[in-house]
Parts: structure tokens; C-alpha cells; sequence
């Protein structure tokens, strides 16, 4: 199959949550720094598109302005959605959608949001992962990993730390054959 290489960029709290209950991701707020974007900027402009899950897409809709403008955005749902801003409302299977995308010439996806993270996980096609860890204890919320998602062997890349606390963990797949 062939198909564009797929990232995933996300924070989590020390527990693995993604967001609170609620969907609220407003513990990232304690991590700002004036100009630091703890390298998303160079990553996203790296990608080609940006495909997202529904809840994730419900978050970010809520905000003031749409931060993904220019980039093409395909939100990966079972549910009925009308597209707000150009984005493209998809369902069905990772493999096909990744098929698809590459046929259009999409290189290079950022995957985001718990659910759509898990599925290409569980589909084997996630190549590498950014994951910064805010230093927070959430005690509930949005996992981002949990049942389901496969074993996957990891290379660590890259760490980071800022005087923030949030560590930057930077992986690739390791590939068996």
C-alpha cells in the first residue's frame, strides 16, 4: 500500500490525558511561553494535511479563529458533520482514507485527536510521534492511548525539557520485519 507518511504532534498530562473530561484542553495554559511554540510550527508546516476526529474538530471549531487555515483539514467521523471552514468530512477506514490521500498527493498527515489516534495506531500506520508531557496530574480524562491500540515498538529521537516543566518526547516507529 501506498500511503503518506503519518505523525502525530500532541500534549498530554503527566497521566496521559489529552484533554479533561469535558474536552477542555485548558491545562496546556500553564506551559505558554512567550514565542515558544516547542517546535509545532516547523512540524506543521512539514505536513500536507491534517486529518482530525470529530471531538477534536468540535474543540478547535470552538475557538475564536480557525488555526488551520491553508492547510487542508479531512475530519475522520461515523457521525453527520457539515463542513465549516473547507474541510473534508470522511468516514470509514484509515487504510482507504491514507490510500486516498496519497492518490491526491498528500506526503506527509498530521493525525490528531485521541480517538482517530488510536484507530491509526490499531491500523499500523502511525511512522512517528511527538509527545509533549505537561507537567500536570489530571486525575480523569481524555486517554490518549488505551484498549485497543496495539503493541507498537518505539525509537526515541529526541528529549527535550523547558524551564516550563513540559518534557518533549520525540519517537519513530521501529520497524520489524
Amino acid at each position: 500500500m501506498q500511503r503518506p507518511i503519518c505523525s502525530v504532534f500532541i500534549a498530554t498530562s503527566v497521566d496521559g490525558c489529552i484533554a479533561r473530561p469535558d474536552g477542555r484542553i485548558d491545562f496546556l495554559d500553564g506551559v505558554q511561553l512567550e514565542g515558544e511554540d516547542y517546535g509545532f510550527a516547523a512540524f506543521y508546516a512539514s505536513v500536507d494535511a491534517l486529518v482530525m476526529g470529530r471531538g477534536t474538530w468540535d474543540v478547535v471549531n470552538a475557538f475564536p479563529e480557525w488555526p488551520y487555515e491553508g492547510k487542508r483539514v479531512v475530519v475522520l467521523t461515523d457521525r453527520p458533520a457539515e463542513p465549516r471552514r473547507g474541510e473534508t468530512i470522511a468516514s470509514g477506514g484509515v487504510v482507504s482514507l491514507l490510500e486516498r490521500l496519497h492518490a491526491e498527493g498528500v506526503r506527509r498527515v498530521y493525525v490528531d485527536g485521541g480517538v482517530v489516534i488510536r484507530q491509526f495506531l490499531a491500523a499500523g500506520v502511525v511512522d512517528d510521534l511527538v509527545l509533549s508531557v505537561i507537567p500536570v496530574i489530571l486525575g480523569d480524562g481524555v486517554r490518549l492511548f488505551g484498549a485497543g491500540v496495539p503493541e507498537l515498538s518505539l525509537t526515541l529521537v529526541e528529549s527535550r525539557s523547558w524551564p516550563t516543566g513540559l518534557v518533549q518526547l520525540r519517537y519513530q516507529r521501529t520497524w520489524r520485519t
